[in-house]
């Protein structure tokens, strides 16, 4: 069971980065400037498909469970400016192989720890992928750049640890959320000259 669904999620995460990286060069060649600044994908381990089937109150990680995790396929651009990540969600609603099925917008409203990302839930609708779903991450440099330390510092750590450096960090997240909104005003500045 653990190695049949590998090939489809494989071929989603390729996909989804070609999409992604068609969706850069459209919008650098309208734009005059590079949008995403990067991204990657990755496929979510066996044990940890376990594991989250386990959480969400399935014996075990069989077919049932695996069209209830959403995430197994994940995808992340990093884009440059904050207004990008909204317009790169919005191209990718254009496509008409795929279905946006659920946005989480942690841009918006925030994870109590700090965390702020674009979620996209999309689920694919042609016949070789037929109910394949994916999670696509869409996050400015700055914010890439609290995350991984986010994770660094608090995921790495014991909980007492990661309690007493939490309020700091959600401070930093609000400082790097803060520096995302200014680098945009700037940018518009020195476009209008």
């Amino acid at each position: 069971m653990n190695h049949y669904f590998k090939p489809k999620y494989e071929c989603a995460i390729r996909i989804l980065l070609a999409k992604l990286e068609v969706i850069n060069a459209e919008l650098s060649i309208e734009l005059s400037r590079t949008v995403i600044t990067g991204m990657s994908g990755r496929l979510k381990t066996w044990e940890s498909i376990e594991k989250k089937a386990a959480r969400k109150g399935y014996g075990k990680a069989d077919e049932k469970a695996l069209a209830a995790i959403c995430d197994i396929a994940g995808v992340r651009a990093v884009c440059a400016y904050m207004d990008d990540v909204y317009r790169v969600a919005k191209a990718l609603q254009k496509h008409q192989d795929l279905r946006i099925v659920r946005i989480k917008d942690y841009l918006k409203m925030p994870k109590s720890s700090g965390y702020r990302s674009l979620h996209l839930i999309i689920r694919f609708t042609t016949d070789d992928l037929k109910d394949i779903t994916a999670e696509i991450q869409l996050r400015t440099i700055a914010l890439d750049f609290w995350a991984c330390l986010d994770h660094q510092l608090r995921y790495k750590r014991g909980k007492q640890e990661a309690g007493l450096i939490g309020e700091e960090l959600r401070e930093y997240s609000s400082v790097v959320a803060d520096l995302d909104r200014k680098m945009v005003e700037l940018r518009n500045r020195i476009a209008a000259i």
